[in-house]
């Protein structure tokens, strides 16, 4: 026997619910009731609970994704499961398809070490800052990174209040005596050692990230990889990642070459090189290169936040580990798992086209503007009318908001949303922040929808 599912609804989108639903053909049976509300985002758990009498035999009931309330309250009282959908009707076929099978982000199999560079010119203090941050944002393992010829006195402190505080600590130079005091003061990791430097292996507990004795001499490696197999100690390889235009598609070569060589050996990729010295968003690096580790079992990274535009950089990889692990997972191409790194465009920027945000406009009877987008430009509508623009500044003489200065500001704010979405290709909610995804530094609460949004600014009585 199929499922029934009851969908609570408003007036204005009654008609599209209905439409929508008949085009999807779906599995299960459904009843649509309008609970007497115009708009259906406006809908609240109590609101429901005051006005559903029948819930019409229903397995479990559908409200708006932005009704606000206590569903579990309410599931209790009308003894039937109560769920959001999604937030815009347009998106109801794609979620019942990603209910249908629900990806779990939760694991991973890729450690991310972030180094903290210049290290020798840190003070403990901000050491542990930054390793909070980064240890917030993704990360597994601090790496501390040494400077040539530069002085690192507190190097053992350093080391030693991460490990006191928790952390997986690497120590990262290429001078034996700073990955000997480093590993001695307690690293669990030393970067790198190659064949002329393999003995400080034997000194130490730490387990080594090796990497050739000359750039691109893999030979070097097959040499390294056979004595500490025998002598059965772990370690980790790393024939390194070139940037882009110096050797970038060689050195990627070089990993599927010791791959298929050595199926079973742990490896490191070091994205920094391309997410640092390549001026483009590094969200899609980050996917492309956590794809790489993915298709070639590559179970560590070593990344960097140093250059501006790389500020996100741990976050994305750790999104982009979880992404590329459930799409292995469960065979299928690393599309609709989670939006996060798709920071400037997004596959439905415009659930509705002008003429269905005109027949909205054309049952509204109230006031109140409402700002919707679609492919042809901005919209603006009340029961006065709709006014569309590519230019929000063409709207203003249209809104007779010249003496209600707190309006005019409101109306500002969206309208200036509206446009930035409508040029990148964005999803715009009325009243809600774009959303950047990994991109941006959320600077406001995720929205409670147990709770009522607070006014505004422009509302709020001094």
């Amino acid at each position: 026997m199929s499922e029934h599912i009851l969908f609570l609804t408003g007036k204005l989108a009654e008609k599209q619910l209905h439409q929508i639903l008949e085009k999807m053909q779906p599995e299960f049976t459904y009843t649509v009731h309008q609970i007497g509300v115009k708009v259906a985002a406006l809908m609240t758990a109590d609101m429901i609970g005051r006005r559903l009498k029948d819930t019409f035999n229903a397995d479990r009931i559908m409200v708006p994704g932005r009704c606000r309330g206590d569903l579990e309250s309410l599931s209790k009282l009308l003894n039937t499961p109560v769920e959001r959908g999604p937030d815009e009707l347009k998106d109801l076929p794609l979620y019942f398809g990603k209910q249908a099978h629900k990806i779990d982000l939760s694991h991973y199999d890729v450690k991310i070490f972030a180094e903290i560079v210049d290290a020798p010119n840190v003070s403990v203090e901000e050491v542990v800052k930054r390793a909070y941050y980064y240890k917030e944002n993704g990360a597994n393992v601090i790496d501390i990174g040494c400077l040539p010829d530069t002085p690192f006195a507190h190097m053992e402190d350093i080391i030693q209040t991460l490990k006191q505080e928790g952390f997986l600590v690497s120590i990262d130079s290429l001078e034996t005596d700073d990955l000997l005091r480093g590993a001695k003061a307690g690293a669990d990791y030393m970067l790198s050692l190659h064949e002329s430097t393999l003995w400080v292996a034997d000194e130490v507990d730490a387990i080594p990230i090796i990497i050739p004795e000359k750039h691109t001499d893999l030979s070097s490696l097959d040499n390294v990889i056979a004595i500490l197999q025998s002598k059965n100690k772990p370690f980790i390889v790393d024939s390194i990642l070139d940037p882009l235009h110096f050797g970038f598609t060689d050195s990627v070569v070089r990993y599927h070459t010791v791959r298929q060589k050595y199926p079973n050996i742990e490896m490191m990729l070091g994205v920094g090189n391309i997410t640092e010295l390549t001026h483009a968003d590094t969200a899609g690096m980050n996917a492309l290169l956590l794809g790489i580790c993915s298709e070639l079992d590559i179970k560590h990274i070593l990344a960097t936040e140093v250059s501006q535009h790389a500020c996100r950089a741990i976050k994305e990889a750790d999104l982009a580990r979880r992404i590329m692990y459930a799409a292995k997972e469960n065979n299928t191409l690393p599309k609709h798992i989670d939006p996060g790194l798709m920071a400037l465009h997004e596959p439905s920027p415009f659930p509705y086209s002008l003429d269905e945000i005109s027949e909205f406009a054309d049952q509204v009877k109230d006031p109140s503007f409402r700002i919707q987008i679609s492919a042809e430009g901005v919209h603006i509508y009340s029961r006065d009318g709709i006014h569309s623009a590519i230019d929000p500044f063409d709207l203003y003489p249209k809104l007779k908001v010249e003496d209600d200065a707190g309006h005019a500001f409101y109306l500002g704010v969206e309208l200036a949303r509206a446009e930035t979405a409508w040029q990148l290709g964005k999803r715009f909610n009325q009243d809600q922040s774009l959303d950047w995804g990994c991109a941006a530094k959320v600077s406001e609460q995720t929205i409670d929808l147990h709770t009522f949004k607070p006014a505004g600014t422009t509302f709020t009585k001094p």
